[in-house]
């Protein structure tokens, strides 16, 4: 129940590019980071949730509701790793697992608060419940994911591979590929189909706001229980009659594959349907069946590389690698790619504090990445300031042999780089900041 990451912060040029070099597996070292976990020798207990020996590390998740322990899996598997191999200078990591059951975000925040140095590699679906409380206690968050506005961009929150930004759609991109060169006879006939839940509403707010201004027609937006339908039917002859060329889903990933299989029964197949990288699994595939080779899946994996990379990507050739070894019954999945480059941008910036492991220097030298690619693992982000948006992107298409990459024109190694993110006109809420709590960046220590 333990792990740590050591080494300097570095960067480097070649990390968006597949590598000939031979792959390491289980060493010290993690893709282009260097040696990341390592011995040390600690003297000190520096503050809340750090002794001479230990880091107190919390990772939240919705697992009592969902069922999903893909958080949990993947802190375990790095947390062994690391603490295998000597742990962050010395000292180890200590998992405390803070499942939310997905609507007790606040009293798993005040646990957090009490206990942890900080939050690493997890989320929560209604993660804007607990933010107050943790800014309140100046508590740093390294999540694998963001979901709500007023969690999206909050401060003393690092992002390692952003799912979301308060200010811009990070899949301008990918909409702006759909519409503008892969399937351009779609741009007049898309579609939304959204589960019913605070969540996904602002996501489809979002999408369709993004495709309209790329000069998209709305042809079809119909909401559904969250829990999903007895029937599609009945919304797949809609779709079918409205004839919408391009879908966008939000919802619970299995849904999506009845979905499409009421669709493939009525012989319908739009141009594209956007599965979201939620369904980026071979879970997925198995879900929808024959529908797979009918339909046409694609999911924009912003930024990451994908898994069937691994054997030219050393840095997702360790990761796969660090799973055989410490989690060999777990299926990866990829909201655990993000969380991994949560976990070792977490391990180098506690790792540059050294034995004066504090909050206030964790956070500033997390804040010095300007270019962080969790050593291969996706493409550069600047953390140095969480509003400024990231252009990077990649895409997916399903096969009934697997994913595949798509034909989306890489120019950054495997990613595309060169379209500007979409600015939000309607405002769908602000980033909470210290201020709002009557707190200021000087009173984190």
């Amino acid at each position: 129940m333990s792990a740590l990451l050591a080494a300097g912060c570095g960067t480097t040029n070649t990390e968006l590019a597949e590598d000939d070099s031979p792959i390491s597996t289980l060493s010290s070292e993690f893709g282009y980071l260097g040696p990341v976990c390592r011995d040390g020798k600690p003297t000190r207990a520096s503050t809340r949730g750090v002794t001479a020996d230990t880091i107190r590390v919390g990772v939240f998740t919705d697992f009592g509701f969902t069922k999903n322990l893909e958080f949990i899996d993947a802190a375990m598997a790095f947390a062994s790793w690391c603490n295998a191999r000597g742990g962050i200078e010395g000292r180890r990591i200590e998992v405390a697992v803070r499942d939310t059951n997905l609507t007790e975000v606040r009293q798993r925040m005040l646990e957090s608060c009490d206990d942890d140095f900080a939050i690493v590699g997890g989320g929560a679906g209604l993660d804007a419940l607990g933010v107050r409380e943790r800014l309140s206690c100046l508590l740093p968050s390294f999540p694998a994911q963001v979901v709500q506005p007023r969690s999206v961009g909050a401060d003393l929150e690092f992002s390692a591979s952003p799912t979301a930004l308060p200010r811009h759609d990070i899949y301008t991109g990918f909409r702006h590929w759909l519409v503008k060169e892969a399937y351009p006879e779609s741009i007049g006939k898309i579609g939304f189909v959204t589960a019913d839940s605070p969540v996904s509403k602002v996501l489809a707010d979002k999408g369709r706001e993004s495709f309209q201004a790329l000069g998209a027609t709305i042809v079809y937006d119909d909401p559904h229980p969250i829990v999903g339908m007895t029937n599609w039917m009945p919304i797949a002859q809609t779709i079918k009659d409205r004839g919408v060329r391009g879908l966008v889903f939000n919802g619970e990933p299995s849904q999506l594959a009845k979905l499409e299989q009421a669709l493939t029964t009525l012989g319908h197949r739009p141009d594209w349907i956007d599965a979201t990288n939620n369904n980026y699994s071979p879970a997925f595939l198995k879900d929808a069946g024959a529908s797979i080779g009918f339909q046409n899946n694609v999911a924009d994996l912003g930024g990451v590389v994908p898994f069937e990379k691994a054997e030219t990507v050393t840095a997702t050739h360790q990761v796969k690698a660090i799973f055989d070894e410490y989690a060999p019954n777990t299926r990866m999945s990829f909201p655990q790619l993000r969380a991994i480059s949560a976990w070792l941008l977490f391990a180098m910036s506690a790792a540059e504090c050294g034995d004066n492991l504090t909050r206030r220097c964790v956070y500033d030298a997390a804040s010095s990445e300007t270019s962080w690619t969790a050593g291969g693992l996706q493409g550069r982000i600047d953390l140095s300031n969480p509003l400024v948006p990231k252009s990077c992107f990649n895409v997916e298409q399903a096969t009934t042999e697997g994913w595949r990459p798509a034909d989306f024109t890489p120019d950054t190694g495997l990613f595309r780089c060169n379209i500007p993110l979409y600015k939000f006109r309607t405002d769908y809420g602000s980033p909470m900041t210290l201020a709002d709590v009557g707190k200021t960046l000087s009173d984190v220590e």
